[in-house]
């Protein structure tokens, strides 16, 4: 299964909430060795960004999936942030979620473009490692 495939598996999950940040991280965890709980838990708190409405879970986590395939540096988490910023119109999820109502859009299929979004962008800055 592709990485962008299993984050929307992992968000449709009823019995358990997977939020932005863990949607993100938990693909590259779990190919990169670490094991699904901890990746789980610690993601736990940059969803709803970072339960302050603050920065995008999907950054957060896209940021450390980065960090995990070996893409630590600065320049790396700056570009990033750039470009997420260019394709989605804000850094914050408080922002973002209101720009989706704003366009009549739910929340949750907003926050699933987003999350896809990410991963996409973390598969493009690893290829160009």
């Amino acid at each position: 299964m592709d990485r962008k495939a299993r984050a929307q598996e992992l968000r449709d999950i009823q019995e358990r909430h997977y939020n932005c940040c863990q949607a993100v991280l938990i693909p590259f965890a779990e190919e990169l060795g670490m094991d699904h709980e901890t990746a789980y838990r610690l993601a736990a708190h940059f969803g709803g960004g970072m339960r302050r409405q603050a920065t995008c879970g999907a950054v957060t986590g896209a940021l450390m999936a980065l960090g995990l395939l070996g893409r630590g540096e600065e320049p790396i988490a700056v570009d990033f942030q750039e470009r997420f910023r260019r394709e989605a119109g804000s850094l914050d999820c408080g922002d973002l979620v209101q720009a989706a109502l704003d366009r009549g859009e739910e929340k949750k299929p907003s926050c699933d473009r987003l999350i896809a979004l990410a991963v996409d962008m973390v598969e493009d800055f690893a290829r160009e490692a």
